[in-house]
């Protein structure tokens, strides 16, 4: 007899992605990280229709996530800085911190949204039945 695999299907690549928290599969950004024109977050998820927004004013908590992000971005840069260069001047510290927290800006607008709708929000969990018929879009995420 042979035994059978499954697979199963981790969070991960939602979450590197963008994807919507309830199928895995809908976008949640209509463009780009990068983009000249900004980022767009889409209002329901193209595949199953979750509305992202769960009430008005729901995003405001990943302030907090992006407030996280941003100390631990801080710390790293701080003490990288210190060990590559050596410098006791603070206008090598604040090029550095200020250069870098500007680049990753759009990352932790779009990751801390997607972290929030993902781990922190009650109740919205992953339904594997939403996700029929796209194991080729999930297997691609891979």
């Amino acid at each position: 007899m042979k035994k059978v695999v499954k697979k199963e299907l981790t969070m991960w690549p939602a979450i590197v992605n963008a994807k919507c928290p309830k199928c895995w599969v809908g976008n949640i950004y209509a463009n780009p990280m990068y983009s000249l024109s900004g980022q767009k977050m889409l209002t329901n998820c193209p595949h199953c229709g979750m509305t992202y927004e769960r009430e008005p004013g729901y995003f405001y908590g990943a302030m907090y996530v992006s407030y996280a992000f941003i100390v631990a971005e801080l710390v790293t840069l701080a003490i990288g800085t210190s060990i590559l260069t050596g410098s006791d001047n603070p206008w090598v510290y604040t090029a550095v911190l200020l250069g870098v927290v500007g680049i990753l800006a759009p990352f932790n607008l779009r990751y801390s949204r997607v972290i929030l709708l993902h781990w922190l929000t009650p109740g919205l969990h992953y339904h594997p039945e939403l996700s029929k018929g796209s194991e080729t879009i999930i297997s691609n995420l891979r």
